[in-house]
């Protein structure tokens, strides 16, 4: 039997390297770029990069077939805990989405030229990426029921549809869009994924969606990262070769890339929120109230012990998730399980975390002297993307019912026991009755 919380002591290290370099370079790097554009930001990033690639953990979510560290699911989601304490950790490491998912659809489905022009460059860094799925009259939800619509005419793909939440399209260089090739075939074979630059004839940039993240209004694009923009596409036309897989090969593509982010996503998770209860247990200790410390009042030590608890929960359940995945496959039943579970649990708990720290904090939680605000602001979306909590529970309820046989009458029915009961062991217990005082 294996049952190990251990650490391997040449990982442990570059944890503890992991760690010290995102709370003494990383965070601090987050306040340095503020007002910066993205080719600014780029250049003061530069050197950082460089570092995490010199240490070895550069994309460290792909095989190393693929340019990555190929460390495996559990190992990535021990990384992505540190990742996680700092928004802008997953962009320095090279694991940042959109750009990790569309490295794991082009790794998964691009051919070989495909692959040397597109996956190669994203991976290096060199330049940026957009999802382009989400639409504003459909559920994000269902992929199934996208309407965009791609036209083969000739030896180009015709693409025409409205898509919104294509995250930081305004400073990509390319867009991976998923579109509807035959609306007539069984719904999760109707659509394509398509490789679109994000500057090009018919690809209309109309706005960086306002949301409680980035509270913009009127019709801006930002100039950095973030944003997650709102695109038409009218009669636009790309070359055949920029279909990545087989026309029909959208959805299972779509699950290849959006499977891996949701367990990434809860992975940095538990990293901001053990990052928001250390901000709380260090408030609880620092301010008093009628002459005692936070820390001793009853109400505060409710609050840290259920933090606490939460936190471990949600922590072992990713981990496990992960070592599913390890052993079983990515996209094994069971791992699809997990990661359903993994992906409603974990932000609840986070959300819920920030909330009492800030809570904790009084009026100062509240303000952007502190980072709980924003935390909890961006936080609140992963309720929301990747698909919301409650596809991801009717997941879990549909495959834990997989199988489950329908009864006349409950197995654990008690007067059925009984009966069971005085059949196996009715006569010893009459003996004994008759033997026994």
């Amino acid at each position: 039997m294996a049952w190990d919380f251990s650490t391997d002591p040449d990982f442990e290290a570059d944890l503890g390297w992991v760690r010290r370099f995102v709370d003494d370079t990383i965070l601090p790097l987050e306040l340095a770029g503020e007002g910066l554009n993205q080719r600014q930001l780029d250049a003061l990033w530069a050197p950082f990069k460089q570092q995490v690639k010199e240490r070895g953990l550069w994309a460290a979510h792909l095989p190393p077939a693929h340019g990555g560290c190929g460390m495996g699911q559990l190992r990535l989601a021990l990384l992505h805990e540190v990742l996680g304490r700092s928004v802008l950790a997953p962009e320095i490491f090279g694991c940042q989405a959109p750009d990790s998912g569309n490295t794991e659809l082009l790794a998964a489905g691009a051919n070989a030229e495909q692959a040397r022009r597109w996956l190669e460059p994203l991976l290096a860094g060199h330049v940026r990426s957009t999802f382009a799925l989400t639409e504003p009259h459909n559920s994000g939800s269902d992929p199934t029921g996208i309407t965009t619509r791609c036209e083969r005419e000739g030896e180009e793909w015709v693409i025409n549809g409205h898509k919104w939440f294509a995250s930081n399209a305004s400073v990509s260089d390319f867009m991976i869009v998923m579109a509807v090739t035959d609306p007539e075939a069984p719904p999760h074979r109707r659509a394509a994924m398509l490789v679109v630059p994000c500057r090009h004839p018919g690809v209309v940039l109309v706005r960086d969606v306002g949301s409680m993240h980035h509270p913009l209004a009127g019709d801006a694009l930002m100039d950095r990262i973030g944003g997650h923009t709102e695109v038409r596409f009218e009669n636009c036309r790309v070359p055949l070769d920029h279909l990545i897989g087989a026309p029909g090969d959208g959805f299972v593509l779509a699950q290849k890339r959006l499977g891996g982010g949701r367990i990434h996503h809860a992975m940095r998770c538990i990293g901001q929120a053990d990052r928001a209860l250390e901000m709380m247990l260090e408030r609880a200790v620092s301010r008093d109230t009628r002459d005692r410390p936070l820390a001793k009042q009853q109400l505060v030590q409710e609050m840290i012990a259920e933090s606490s608890a939460e936190l471990e929960m949600a922590r072992l359940l990713v981990l496990r998730a992960a070592w599913r995945m390890d052993q079983q496959g990515d996209y094994s039943r069971e791992a699809r399980r997990e990661i359903a579970m993994v992906k409603f649990v974990v932000p609840r708990t986070l959300l819920a975390i920030i909330d009492r720290a800030i809570q904790v904090h009084g009026a100062l939680g509240y303000t952007t002297d502190m980072p709980l605000e924003e935390m909890y602001r961006v936080a609140r979306a992963l309720r929301i993307a990747d698909g919301a909590d409650e596809v991801h529970k009717q997941t879990v309820a549909r495959e834990l019912t997989r199988g489950m046989a329908a009864v006349a009458e409950p197995s654990e029915y008690v007067p059925a026991r009984r009966r069971r009961a005085g059949e196996l062991f009715g006569e010893r217990v009459r003996e004994i009755r008759a033997t026994v005082s």
